[in-house]
């Protein structure tokens, strides 16, 4: 079964409008047909101008993205590197350890990129994390 979004309701109502009107239901004349028809069309219209605002939003979002993933992949070396260390030799204030992993996860599922485990901190205090090196650098 389709979603039922509010453009279908208001395409719903003016088909409705249409067959009233057609049938002669308001023998009262209670109803403007006509404003009705027009409202719902305008409802219709900035239901669609507001659905092609947030496509745009979002395919800038994800040329964004790609930028992101770009910087990542070039600061990628033979040498495995933690989130935290690639994080930090970008600059941007919106830029965050989780998006960076994000991008590093593309990275290797596109086989760019090789995960490997490696051992951080002091004796007594150490942790074991994943670093990211390129796979044929």
């Amino acid at each position: 079964m389709e979603k039922v979004t509010k453009r279908v309701r208001f395409e719903q109502i003016q088909t409705l409008l249409a067959l009233a009107e057609k049938n002669g239901i308001d023998e009262e004349g209670e109803f403007d047909f006509e404003a009705l028809q027009d409202f719902c069309a305008n409802e219709i219209a900035l239901l669609d101008k507001k659905a092609a605002k947030a496509k745009e939003r979002a395919v800038a979002k994800q040329e964004e993205a790609d930028e992101l993933q770009v910087v990542v992949e070039s600061l990628l070396t033979n040498e495995p590197q933690t989130r935290d260390e690639i994080t930090a030799q970008i600059e941007g204030e919106d830029v965050s350890v989780a998006k960076v992993g994000a991008r590093l996860t593309k990275l290797v599922k596109a086989g760019i990129a090789a995960k490997t485990e490696v051992t951080v901190g002091e004796k007594g205090k150490t942790r074991k994390i994943m670093a990211y090196a390129l796979v044929n650098a």
